[in-house]
């Protein structure tokens, strides 16, 4: 059975799909990269849901959430993904995120680890030197005078292979629908977040399980930076998927799919 449920954040509300198994399942919480829906998760939804429940939300912003006033802060997304978990009753979960959602993972790792069983973070980074920085406000600019779709192309350059790109014309076409329905609002909020990232030098203070998944020609979260997250992680586990781009979990497929039922399983 799916649900859909609404989270009231006090002003705006967050978009949560609620699937799978009943209370008492493992649980595992999805959150989506900037420009993106829980929707990206569709693939691996379909198969956790047999042995979990889960709960995907629509990052602030985007999808069907509500859009409050920027900028944000990573402090405003781990309180969202935290008010998702106590609507929907859950104590502890694995929390898997990608980019903008792995950053917030992190944060939730750091902040309340009480809440984790296990913390995914793909194609995510951990710090955010000047060229990072810079990338947000020459993406915000182009939006100001040319709007989301001004963005688009580039966008889709990072986040898939073009012999991904073009076997799989179905889900890009999804992809650029959920992409344009991101508020200028709600994408610069989060560029501004991203922009403000520092959890590179907290890292050791991580307790859970944690995975790290690289996509091998990601350019925004290069798998050298990923791989140094992972070595400044007590215990972390770290993959790099050949072949793949940023949406590693579905530029990645069957190999994004191993890694994930493996760290689940231990």
């Amino acid at each position: 059975m799916t649900e859909t449920v609404a989270v009231d954040r006090g002003g705006f509300t967050l978009n949560a799909v609620v699937s799978g198994q009943g209370p008492g399942a493992p649980v595992v919480v999805l959150s989506n990269s900037l420009g993106a829906t829980t929707g990206m998760w569709a693939p691996q939804r379909a198969w956790l849901e047999a042995t979990h429940r889960v709960i995907g939300y629509d990052t602030r912003g985007h999808g069907a959430s509500g859009t409050p006033p920027g900028p944000y802060s990573f402090e405003d997304l781990v309180a969202d993904a935290l008010a998702v978990m106590d609507r929907c009753e859950v104590e502890r979960a694995t929390f898997l995120g990608l980019s903008l959602g792995g950053m917030t993972a992190l944060g939730l790792g750091l902040s309340a680890p009480e809440r984790l069983t296990g913390l995914v973070s793909c194609a995510a980074r951990a710090d955010a030197p000047p060229p990072f920085v810079q990338s947000w406000d020459d993406r915000i600019a182009a939006i100001a005078s040319g709007g989301l779709e001004a963005i688009w192309p580039g966008t889709l350059d990072r986040w898939l292979t073009e012999p991904y790109r073009a076997a799989h014309p179905d889900i890009v076409a999804a992809l650029e629908a959920d992409f344009l329905r991101t508020t200028p609002e709600g994408y610069g909020g989060c560029a501004a977040a991203l922009q403000s990232l520092d959890y590179l030098r907290r890292l050791g203070n991580l307790t859970m399980p944690v995975l790290y998944v690289a996509g091998a020609e990601d350019m925004g979260a290069p798998p050298a930076a990923m791989e140094a997250m992972a070595a400044a992680t007590p215990g972390a586990d770290y993959i790099c998927i050949p072949d793949a781009a940023h949406i590693v979990n579905l530029n990645g497929g069957a190999a994004f799919d191993a890694a994930l039922a493996q760290f689940l399983k231990d």
